[in-house]
């Protein structure tokens, strides 16, 4: 088996020909991996709470170049790690409306340099989990990794976080 470096994450994945993101840059097999993933959380309840985090880490993760829909997407998926693993908003509810108010303004995001490593766990390594709990686990381990490898722009991240109202 072939294996080839995501042009995202940079973990290791079967070479193979598939679609990918349109601006979230990555391997054919780790979109696959996160197909995988995505579908296991929409269809079972027991892996689905973590599903915000899941998506947060994996753009985090696939940047891809500076563009307005890059630029915004990691923007605001930096804000969603920041509100659940920093200020402990772990309600999906709560989370959402203040990533809705921070799209508010939008224009106020830049293109932030990408760490040189963007964490050393990736989908690669949630997509083989056995049960919710394991899957809970993983997730939060690699979310917080994510997180932790912007660490050189949280300064600039919380300046984005919504005011509250």
């Amino acid at each position: 088996m072939n294996l080839v470096p995501c042009i995202g994450c940079g973990a290791s994945f079967p070479q193979r020909d598939g679609p990918t993101h349109r601006y979230m840059e990555s391997s054919p097999g780790c979109w696959a991996a996160f197909g995988e993933v995505l579908a296991r959380e929409y269809s079972d309840p027991s892996y689905s709470r973590v599903h915000r985090l899941t998506v947060d880490a994996y753009a985090v993760q696939h940047p891809g170049r500076p563009s307005p829909q890059s630029i915004q997407s990691v923007a605001l998926h930096l804000i969603s790690l920041c509100l659940t693993l920093e200020q402990g908003i772990d309600d999906m509810f709560t989370a959402t409306d203040s990533i809705r108010a921070a799209a508010e303004t939008k224009h106020r995001f830049r293109w932030l340099p990408p760490p040189p490593s963007l964490g050393a766990i990736t989908i690669a390594d949630v997509v083989g989990s056995s049960n919710g709990e394991d899957h809970e686990r993983r997730v939060r381990v690699w979310a917080a990794a994510a997180w932790t490898a912007w660490s050189e722009h949280h300064g600039v991240i919380r300046g984005w976080l919504p005011k509250a109202r």
